[in-house]
């Protein structure tokens, strides 16, 4: 991809599943990694594996969910590679239940996490693309924020406020050379899928069930996305903001 070598990337939820991948094929490309993750090990392991690429990371451990913690994540890192040039708002959380079996405080994590979270590294990092004249944000939004997804209301809720939030941010910043997309992944074979759908049998004939429905009979990979991710972060891209892709084999063919 044109355009990435040498740039700074900021990853949250960057310690495992969809968002390692992410950090592992931005770093392929040249980027450096500001890997964020609530779990400061799994970060570490991110970091790790781009630096035994022979790339460049730096570990973040924040709650992404506390806007100081973030605003000081994000200023030592633009300290330390100079600039930030992108930023992917990767990290979700969610349990699969019905809505009326969950609970106010239910809704505040999934909401802190899914929402306020993305509110925060957008709040702390726009400026500084502002500053440079220019930038990439990728919001890893859900096929769920577009189309709804039993046993995930409030999650649904969150993403699709994600979509919203990221076309208003867009039209905002685009005269400043920055821009903003969201990447809406069907189902992927991840821990919070399995997490979603529940262990055992039920669980299984769930999965099976979705993968049955997506027109090319697979759940989704990591680096499905991952790949998805770096064209938008690249120059390749420059002339795109606002856009929506859902990454789901067909399982959602949404205009």
């Amino acid at each position: 991809m044109r355009g990435l070598r040498d740039k700074l990337a900021i990853v949250t939820g960057g310690g495992g599943g969809i968002g390692r991948h992410i950090c592992l094929r931005l770093a392929e490309e040249g980027c450096g990694i500001g890997v964020m993750d609530l779990n400061a090990t799994a970060a570490g392991e991110t970091a790790d594996a781009v630096r035994a690429a022979g790339g460049r990371a730096s570990v973040q451990a924040v709650d992404i969910t506390d806007h100081a913690a973030v605003a000081t994540a994000v200023q030592n890192l633009q300290e330390e590679f100079g600039a930030i040039d992108i930023l992917v708002n990767n990290a979700a959380w969610d349990r699969g239940m019905p809505f009326l079996e969950t609970s106010p405080e239910f809704w505040e994590k999934v909401i802190g996490v899914n929402y306020v979270g993305p509110l925060n590294l957008h709040h702390t990092v726009l400026p500084v693309m502002l500053a440079q004249g220019h930038g990439k944000v990728i919001n890893i939004s859900s096929d769920a924020g577009r189309v709804g997804s039993t046993g995930e209301a409030v999650y649904a809720g969150c993403k699709a406020a994600v979509l919203g939030f990221g076309k208003s941010v867009a039209r905002e910043v685009a005269k400043a050379g920055i821009c903003v997309n969201a990447i809406c992944p069907g189902p992927t074979d991840t821990q919070m899928l399995y997490d979603a759908t529940g262990e055992g049998e039920f669980g299984e004939k769930l999965r099976a069930g979705l993968q049955r429905a997506i027109p090319m009979r697979r759940l989704g990979k990591p680096e499905d996305i991952a790949g998805v991710v770096a064209f938008l972060a690249s120059e390749e891209a420059g002339f795109i903001t606002g856009q929506v892709i859902s990454v789901s084999g067909g399982l959602s063919m949404v205009g």
